[in-house]
């Protein structure tokens, strides 16, 4: 971590109140120091770099035109909220970025009083400042409430939905940052839509002098100028069309150059003049001032840390092994929610740009547009994340499940996510999916089994999900686990005698395999069960009791998910002849703890399954 005096305007504690006073020249100058202190510490720390990047001089002429934390900005997402965050107190925690206990890489309410509102996820940055707003209108309360989204965040319906419940009379800003990206770039018509939303800055100058003029006029200056309004709309509705914001009745300002200050400070006046809810349309460039990032933005989104690499084995696998079962099954399709590369889909997009299809930030509509396919004897494949799959249960359920419809969902990333922290951990989606009937649900732990798992859920008749881990393979695991066949493995034979017996499944096996090293050494044999297959649970449970016949050792349940409802609970309430058996879990959200992995924070690290299992021994 670099040394915060060699920021002497960032390091400035009254930062908030001088840069209201900073002419041009000073703003340029802290806007330098805020892109040098960005590219040197997070390419140090890893995190999203090019999004802060392209919102330098948008959040510093924010923080020169507002004041907070009276007024509210909201970042849809949050990812690009790093600058915000130095502007607001919280630069000297930047070497605990994206670690457990430490500085978010998103908005967090419990980290700040200027983090009004968390994110994480995107869309939803709209529907809260409409509800500040609206609140602040009910308090009669005068400030303003910012909200600032990205253009590929309006391939979500979520901003739609809000936009349509947008009061005009509410001192509501919503600045639409173009910079043509959310992760991989943007698809669809709303974004061919943006590409058509232009201005001059001639025009606007001569818009604001015309209307200045005119409010001086007594009596029949302001109606003037209402006429003049509705003159210019109608002929440019017939000469260019009107575009999407106007037609819903909102006050459009821009485009403007997201990288001029003096611009933008005149976008932010006007807007304030307005009295009214606005749209102000922002052109950023993602990365800029760093060239790698400017070149590449989707490969500088989110870095690691220094020393470490981006390694993404079993998305890219999936890819691999999707495009050669569409080889020669030109019924395989595949979609995405704006996670081509995310995903590990960007051969497949190249090899069947015909069966590849990239909806935008729309998990909902990816679940049923899949299912639309599957009616039509198509086997559609939907790679998310598992944490933006929670969007998709009244989907999964509804679409899906309730039709028995073959739709093959690939969950990424699933399990505990130390980087981004709680919003995007994936240890829920094993306990809601557990609550639907007739699915199945696979769990490979390497990549040939990753492979074997999706032909079985491609050409399954059920709706089927393969969820996997963030990361490379563990390749010992295959030489391990000899003993079983599909769906249930075991590193024990029959006539091994065993002390303890722990089951899990994922990621987590290599905590119990550290464990099971611990307790080997103090003279304690421990047999591991790997689950490949969790649902249906009965045909699961089934090969677990054959397993345990005969077998009198205590049964720990490992879980990199949370204990209510999850697999755990499930599969041990089955097990009546086992009498000492317990879950260990997941309970809560997975906070991170400073000092602490983001295993120990969660109680499933291997000391703690150690712990457990003694525990459990003892009670013989």
């Amino acid at each position: 971590m670099s040394e915060i005096i060699n920021y002497p305007l960032l390091n400035n504690k009254n930062i908030l109140s001088d840069i209201k006073q900073y002419d041009a020249e000073q703003l340029e100058s802290l806007c330098k120091e805020i892109r040098d202190f960005l590219i040197e510490n997070v390419t140090e720390t890893g995190g999203h770099l090019a999004s802060n990047l392209g919102v330098v001089e948008l959040t510093a002429a924010l923080y020169k035109s507002f004041d907070f934390p009276k007024d509210s900005l909201i970042f849809d997402v949050g990812h690009q909220s790093y600058v915000h965050k130095m502007l607001s107190g919280r630069i000297g925690e930047f070497d605990s970025l994206r670690t457990p206990g430490g500085l978010s890489g998103f908005t967090k309410r419990s980290e700040s009083e200027f983090d009004v509102f968390g994110a994480g996820h995107s869309s939803t940055a709209l529907s809260a400042a409409l509800g500040i707003a609206e609140a602040k209108k009910l308090s009669g309360d005068d400030s303003y409430t910012i909200a600032v989204v990205g253009d590929g965040s309006y391939t979500g319906g979520l901003i739609h939905e809000a936009l349509n419940n947008v009061d005009k009379s509410l001192r509501l800003i919503v600045i639409l940052n173009e910079n043509e990206m959310s992760i991989s770039p943007i698809t669809g018509r709303f974004a061919k839509q943006l590409q058509k939303i232009r201005a001059s800055k001639g025009y606007r100058k001569a818009k604001r002098r015309t209307r200045n003029f005119l409010d001086k006029i007594p009596l029949v200056g302001k109606p003037i100028f209402r006429l003049m309004k509705k003159i210019k709309k109608s002929f440019k509705n017939i000469v260019y069309h009107s575009n999407y914001f106007e037609d819903l009745g909102l006050y459009y300002l821009g485009p403007v150059d997201g990288h001029n200050l003096t611009d933008l400070e005149t976008m932010f006046r006007e807007a304030k003049l307005s009295e009214q809810s606005v749209i102000i349309h922002v052109c950023t460039v993602k990365g800029k001032g760093y060239e790698p990032a400017e070149q590449d933005p989707n490969a500088y989104h989110n870095i690691p840390p220094k020393g470490q690499k981006k390694e993404n084995g079993f998305s890219k696998n999936v890819g691999k092994k999707l495009s050669e079962i569409a080889d020669g099954d030109d019924k395989v399709v595949v979609i995405t929610a704006a996670m081509t590369d995310g995903c590990g889909l960007a051969d497949f997009s190249k090899n069947h740009p015909d069966r590849f299809f990239d909806v935008g930030i729309a998990e909902e509509h990816a679940v049923v547009f899949a299912c639309g396919l599957a009616t039509q004897g198509y086997r559609p494949v939907f790679t998310v994340y598992s944490t933006f799959l929670q969007r998709c249960y009244d989907n999964i359920l509804h679409d899906a499940v309730l039709q028995s419809l073959p739709v093959t969902v690939c969950i990424d990333r699933a399990g505990l996510a130390a980087g981004d922290g709680p919003t995007h951990h994936g240890i829920f989606d094993v306990a809601f999916l557990s609550e639907f009937p007739d699915i199945e649900l696979f769990t490979p732990f390497d990549y040939k089994s990753q492979e074997e798992c999706l032909e079985k859920a491609v050409y399954s008749e059920k709706p089927s999900f393969v969820r996997y881990p963030c990361g490379v393979e563990d390749e010992i695991l295959r030489e391990r686990f000899i003993y079983g066949d599909f769906g249930v493995r075991k590193d024990f034979s029959d006539d091994d005698k065993t002390d303890l017996v722990i089951i899990t499944y994922g990621r987590i096996v290599s905590e119990a395999i550290k464990a099971s090293v611990s307790l080997q050494n103090k003279g304690l044999k421990t047999g591991i069960i790997l689950l490949e297959q969790l649902m249906p649970y009965e045909g699961a449970l089934e090969k677990i009791k054959d397993f345990l016949r005969g077998n009198s050792a205590p049964v720990l349940f490992l879980e990199e998910g949370i204990r209510n409802g999850g697999a755990g609970m499930i599969l041990l309430s089955g097990l009546n002849e086992i009498k000492r058996k317990k879950v260990l879990a997941i309970d809560g959200i997975g906070l991170g703890e400073k000092g602490k992995t983001i295993y120990q924070s969660c109680g499933i690290s291997s000391e703690n399954i150690e712990e457990c299992a003694l525990s459990l021994i003892s009670k013989t």
